[in-house]
């Protein structure tokens, strides 16, 4: 199949529609925006749905109800939007629906600036609204792979009947990379004994996320952390880089990932076994893999482009086995190897 070049979010935008989402609703926010106009000049004329809803509050809700009808259904923002989400995310967790979100994350906090950063990790992996629920979220380290997690996410979600988030920072969103496209999928329609259709020769049905007998609610919480610990079973995804020999690992994800694999790589060349290891799954994030390597390395250095968030599941898993030092940058700068490389050899001289 030939490649062609596509920016990010236009090649987001069109992974969903070959994935066959059937309705969107969202919000325009810089750096994603791209994702919503190419949706807009697209989904119409193919006989689906598309709003541009009045905010990103009345966008999220809107997109709980497609998909309380069954439909594939998606909307996407960046981080202080994916904030005002965050209730209406919380419905959708305790009502069992399958949703996929985008977040092209943004410098923070409070508005920021239209910036890459990675400073979402914990609203996204952490839950964020309120109650025990974690979404399922896939982090993107190229257009590539934007378009092939954008793709299996609606799949994924509908497995689960749970939220998927493809976390992509503004460097993924706005950049340009030659990309295969993978094949348009037709959805069929078919009732899985939960959606809304209308109660015509069968019993009625209801969706809520309201259970006001304390019991009643603890045994339905019971249902969802049973759901969350297959999803922890089965959907651990990560990527390895110069792994076989490592002394001193660099652990980082999205763009910050890009950086730490060619500092790796430098610091070969100057005699320190460096590789690097890349969470693709941030929930469920691979705790057993990174104590795997916290038992053969040295040391670990996480970097993030953030005041330091990822660090926080690293260090849970290597349980004081090894130092783990941290360097990030914050409000849209973006690490470069040569920034990384000096961190790397701090760390093998244990500084």
């Amino acid at each position: 199949m030939t490649k062609e070049l596509w920016e990010g979010n236009r090649a987001i935008a069109e992974a969903a529609l070959r994935a066959g989402v059937e309705a969107y609703f969202g919000y325009p926010i810089t750096p994603q925006t791209e994702l919503l106009e190419y949706l807009s000049g697209k989904m119409p004329g193919m006989g689906r749905a598309f709003v541009q809803a009045e905010s990103e509050l009345a966008a999220i809700n809107m997109v709980y109800g497609a998909a309380c009808a069954g439909v594939r259904t998606m909307s996407s923002s960046s981080s202080p939007g994916i904030s005002l989400m965050q209730e209406g995310l919380s419905y959708i967790a305790g009502s069992e629906v399958p949703v996929v979100l985008v977040d092209i994350m943004r410098g923070g906090p409070g508005l920021g600036n239209i910036a890459p950063s990675q400073s979402d990790y914990f609203q996204l992996t952490k839950g964020g609204g309120h109650g025990d629920y974690k979404p399922i979220v896939l982090a993107p380290a190229s257009v590539q792979e934007a378009v092939d997690l954008t793709y299996g996410a609606f799949d994924l979600a509908e497995k689960y009947r749970h939220i998927v988030i493809v976390a992509a920072d503004g460097n993924i969103g706005q950049m340009m990379e030659p990309i295969e496209l993978p094949p348009p999928r037709q959805v069929a329609k078919r009732d899985r004994g939960w959606e809304l259709t209308g109660a015509q020769g069968r019993p009625r049905r209801v969706i809520t996320s309201i259970y006001l007998v304390p019991e009643v609610l603890h045994k339905y919480n019971v249902h969802l952390q049973d759901i969350q610990r297959e999803i922890e079973k089965n959907e651990v995804r990560y990527a390895e880089y110069l792994m076989d020999d490592v002394e001193y690992a660099v652990i980082a994800f999205g763009s910050a990932a890009r950086a730490a694999q060619s500092a790796a790589k430098l610091a070969r060349a100057r005699g320190i076994r460096a590789g690097m290891f890349r969470p693709i799954s941030l929930y469920p994030f691979p705790y057993d893999r990174v104590a795997e390597i916290a038992k053969r390395v040295r040391g670990i250095l996480v970097v993030e482009m953030n005041a330091g968030q990822m660090i926080e599941d690293v260090r849970l898993a290597v349980q004081g086995r090894v130092p783990v030092e941290f360097f990030g940058m914050m409000g849209g700068m973006v690490p470069l190897p040569e920034d990384v490389l000096p961190e790397i050899e701090k760390l093998v001289r244990g500084k």
